[in-house]
């Protein structure tokens, strides 16, 4: 045999594996398992061969005998042995499994027929995991384990898996022919054995046999990217009864074995080979961070840094340091990273527990390399700007290509792969109008509605939102609405629980301590190139340490992802009644600022919500399991300055939530119903059908208004066609505000 092989070397190599032929057998040295593999079965799943089966005369039966590896690992030398030879010849050691079962009768069926041939044996839990970029030449053929973001999805179809064909001359069937997954439709191409005469042949349906398969395209997970990295794509063949069960934005492992096919171009071949992934078993990753490990040495770091007395300020002084002062909003990203608890409750609302955050500021005032910065930091995280992306970047899309065969398949897009982390938006006012429309679902109700190209699905977003906006007219003016400031509808900014003003206002004793920082900032950066092209002499370590210490972080930033992998894993805080009275107290005594419907509403239970989530964040910094008094108050001063920024109408003295809720103060809505009740009155006491704008600013400012604020009112409401002007200095009310009125 040997000498065979070696004479005929092109023999030796089209050989394919595991056909059991002597020659082959020798090579390779593969012997028969069987008896092993069913004295494991008989100890370990006799009752899940039992449910197979009682069920499997049934439609959408138990079709697959699902095998943990660890258990295989464990189960003495024969189980280290069958384990090994699964990831160097799965498809001999499935066929092992199948003629273990058919062979010592371990499936009893209702039915007469033999059904061993057609469960599917499949092993889930292996250690080892192979990211995308590091597949090679080497694993083609063996048994891996990758895992990634489901990015795209086709339909479930039928697929050939062996055919039967008839000739048409004589009638006669021919052998199964099996068909390839990936490779061109076979078809016989001889004369009819029977009538040996060239014929066509057609298709017998009924006697081939199908099965349900779907393509899926996994990305790598971006957390796992350095810098600059693109994320590479494998795709994923799925068969049988593992079909349907992942959509766009799923994190899955994905257990099976590699295959390639012979691209071409035309009719030419190519030398090149394109892999794809025979899926074998899927595993859904839904647990928060799992993918963060935590050794025993670092949970008793952890433990112990949530002990510091300090904690808080220290991470917020961990969070872009290189960024003087901002102590709030560095403490407000902090809670944010932690978040609150999702609850669904017993009717099945969902309650978010991700807390969305908007910084408003002045330019160059940090906003971007701030949320560049908590993105490397979270164990989970998207950064998009918001110039670059569209509605169906950011939530999902349908494309049609050649990965569908010409179908439409959903792709996901910036919000869904964030899914279960952060997603930073920049630039947020600069985004499109429709674009942005697409956010309002997403941050509330946390998933995004599909319904394009006859596909319709809903896709989950359970991320938390950090966007960045800049003032439409460069710089804040305190007296407008936030709303008319930032090129975004008041709906959009309501949905934020913290939105803060980051403004640039000249103060000497700050700009000094902020123009230091930075110069020390890019010394230090100086003396690091320096020391890395050339070692500095009289320079020690510790000497740049020194140096490098207002621009370090106090928690370095691979414990800070673990600390927050671990609190958002292990705690689940609850509300003290200490701490429920404080927060129910606040929101009474704001609520109590309107005790009339004439004043202006200062908070809504939105408000409410979003410090619950904020002090549940703020108990899982201390790794506790309850919200106490000290969480309370922390978050009241939190919520309270950004209310005073937002909502504060200096016109008033009061809070006012309508300037972010509508864009519309409650003494501004009450000019402009004053504006047209006045229009209507005067057309009425007149015979004409248009007033003068002079007599209308003058009936105003006998109550008390300002000329120039009613100017700027009527103006607006002339542009926004709610009154037009039939001559210059006539007022007249549209027909349909004539009829509202």
């Amino acid at each position: 045999m040997k000498g065979n092989a070696k004479e005929n070397p092109k023999d030796n190599d089209e050989m394919e594996p595991f056909e059991g032929s002597d020659s082959q057998s020798e090579s390779v040295k593969i012997t028969s398992k069987a008896e092993d593999w069913a004295k494991f079965l008989k100890k370990y799943y006799m009752d899940e061969l039992g449910e197979i089966g009682r069920e499997y005369s049934f439609q959408n039966s138990k079709k697959s005998l699902v095998i943990d590896y660890q258990k295989l690992e464990k189960w003495g030398k024969k189980g280290l042995g069958l384990a090994d030879e699964l990831l160097k010849n799965p498809s001999k050691v499935i066929g092992d499994v199948k003629d273990a079962v058919k062979t010592y009768n371990l499936i009893f069926t209702k039915e007469e027929e033999d059904k061993a041939d057609e469960i599917n044996i499949r092993f889930i839990k292996l250690p080892k995991r192979t990211n995308i970029r590091d597949i090679r030449a080497s694993h083609i053929n063996t048994f891996i384990s990758v895992e990634g973001i489901v990015r795209k999805v086709t339909e479930v179809r039928p697929r050939l898996v062996y055919s039967v064909f008839r000739c048409l001359n004589c009638g006669t069937l021919t052998q199964p022919y099996p068909q390839s997954s990936f490779g061109a439709y076979a078809e016989p191409y001889r004369n009819c054995e029977q009538c040996q005469k060239p014929t066509k042949f057609e298709l017998v349906p009924a006697l081939s046999k199908f099965v349900d398969t779907q393509k899926v395209r996994i990305q790598e997970s971006p957390e796992g990217l350095r810098g600059g990295e693109q994320p590479q794509t494998l795709d994923v063949d799925i068969t049988d009864d593992i079909v349907a069960n992942v959509s766009p934005g799923d994190r899955v492992v994905i257990n099976g074995i590699l295959r390639s096919y012979q691209k071409t171009n035309g009719s030419v071949k190519s030398p090149l080979f394109d892999l794809y992934l025979e899926a074998n078993s899927i595993e859904m990753s839904e647990k928060e961070f799992e993918e963060v490990d935590i050794s025993e040495e670092d949970e008793k770091e952890i433990l112990e840094l949530s002990r510091d007395p300090e904690i808080y300020r220290k991470f917020g002084h961990s969070i872009a340091p290189s960024i003087y002062g901002n102590e709030e909003v560095k403490e407000s990203i902090a809670l944010i990273l932690f978040g609150g608890v999702m609850k669904t409750l017993p009717d099945g609302t969902h309650l978010r527990g991700d807390i969305h955050m908007l910084l408003v500021g002045d330019p160059g005032i940090a906003k971007s390399q701030m949320l560049r910065y908590v993105i490397r930091l979270a164990p989970r995280g998207i950064y998009t700007s918001g110039k670059s992306s569209t509605s169906a970047g950011l939530t999902a899309t349908a494309v049609k290509d050649d990965f569908g065969d010409g179908r439409w398949t959903l792709e996901a897009g910036a919000l869904v792969l964030a899914d279960m982390g952060i997603a930073a938006v920049d630039e947020m006012d600069k985004m499109d109008k429709d674009d942005r429309s697409s956010l309002h679902e997403a941050m509330e109700q946390q998933s995004i509605s599909v319904a394009k190209a006859g596909i319709t699905a809903t896709l989950r977003s359970r991320c938390a939102l950090l966007g960045a906006a800049n003032p439409s007219m460069g710089r804040f003016n305190q007296y407008d609405s936030i709303s008319e400031q930032v090129n975004m509808p008041p709906s959009l900014l309501s949905r934020f629980d913290l939105i803060f003003l980051m403004r640039d206002a000249p103060n000497q004793q700050l700009d000094r301590a902020i123009g230091e920082h930075i110069l020390k900032a890019h010394e230090v950066g100086e003396l690091i190139e320096l020391n890395r092209k050339a070692p500095i002499e009289n320079t020690t370590e510790d000497n740049i340490k020194n140096k490098l210490a207002p621009v370090t972080p106090e928690i370095d930033p691979l414990l800070f992802r673990k600390y927050v992998a671990y609190s958002k894993r292990n705690c689940i805080p609850q509300l003290s009644d200490e701490a429920r009275e404080i927060l129910i107290q606040y929101y009474l005594n704001l609520r109590g600022l309107a005790a009339d419907s004439s004043k202006p509403v200062p908070v809504t239970a939105r408000q409410l919500e979003a410090l619950v989530r904020l002090a549940e964040a703020s108990a899982r910094v201390r790794l506790s399991n309850t919200v106490d008094e000290s969480d309370a108050h922390r978050v009241i001063k939190i919520v309270d300055r950004c209310l005073r920024d937002v909502a504060y109408d200096p016109n008033t003295n009061t809070f006012d939530i309508d300037r972010v809720v509508t864009g519309f103060s409650q003494q501004k809505r009450n000019l402009v119903r004053d504006i047209k009740d006045t229009i209507k009155s005067l057309i009425a006491n007149s015979d004409t059908k248009a007033v003068p704008k002079d007599q209308v600013i003058e009936e105003l400012v006998t109550k008390g208004y300002d000329k120039e604020e009613i100017k700027k009112t009527i103006d607006a409401l002339n542009n926004g066609g709610h009154i037009y002007q039939p001559k210059y200095g006539l007022l007249k009310l549209m027909d349909r505000e004539e009829d509202i009125i």
